[in-house]
């Protein structure tokens, strides 16, 4: 959720109860879709290990992380127009990014095999490095160039969401059958996948300070 030029709205201590509710603003509730995309993607790869034998949960731990995108695109937009945006929402877009685009690619990895002590260290070190991407996004956004619109030019390191890419790949494994001991490579080198290593690398991508990426 991209701030405006205008000062984010501070959090408003209520008295009574559903006190926070009354801190949201509409788009707080796309921000809030964007979570439940994450977890349900979750429950589903956690389905798939209960069942092996059906893949339906994998398609739908699959795309549930796109759909998050989706409500992550239209929480900004969305704010922008409402003229709404808040420091509450700011906080809620990077712990529902962080959930959908770091621990549910992260879990539907393990998922599909990548269980070995090396793949779940890479695992481990993803999910922490989109942590600290994001909270370094958010103590950072005020000191990033700004363009007419007040929107920041760059990013600083590899946005999270960019791990739909790697759940993209994710995707034509699992549809081409090459999961478990089938991934790729993955049964010579049983204790580390190249897969965890695309992983590891995405983590470096992300909290690096030099690789600045251009906001479309």
């Amino acid at each position: 959720m991209a701030p405006s030029k205008s000062k984010l709205r501070e959090f408003t201590e209520h008295q009574g109860h559903f006190s926070l509710v009354r801190n949201f603003h509409l788009a707080d509730l796309f921000t809030i879709m964007n979570g439940v995309c994450g977890v349900s993607s979750l429950f589903s790869s956690a389905h798939y290990l209960i069942d092996p034998s059906n893949k339906h949960p994998l398609y739908a731990a699959l795309l549930l992380p796109a759909c998050g995108f989706i409500f992550d695109a239209l929480d900004g937009k969305v704010a922008r127009w409402r003229k709404s945006s808040s420091m509450l929402g700011q906080e809620l877009d990077s712990l529902a990014d962080l959930i959908s685009f770091g621990v549910a690619p992260a879990f539907l990895a393990f998922s599909i095999g990548l269980r070995s002590k090396v793949d779940m260290i890479m695992l481990i070190g993803f999910v922490c490095a989109g942590l600290a991407r994001l909270a370094r996004f958010n103590a950072t956004i005020a000191n990033l160039p700004k363009d007419a619109s007040g929107k920041s030019k760059y990013f600083e390191g590899l946005p999270i969401p960019s791990s739909l890419c790697l759940v993209a790949y994710m995707a034509y494994l699992i549809h081409n059958d090459l999961i478990h001991d089938s991934i790729p490579l993955g049964y010579h080198l049983h204790a580390l996948h190249p897969l965890s290593l695309l992983f590891g690398l995405w983590a470096a991508a992300m909290v690096s300070k030099t690789l600045r990426v251009p906001k479309l």
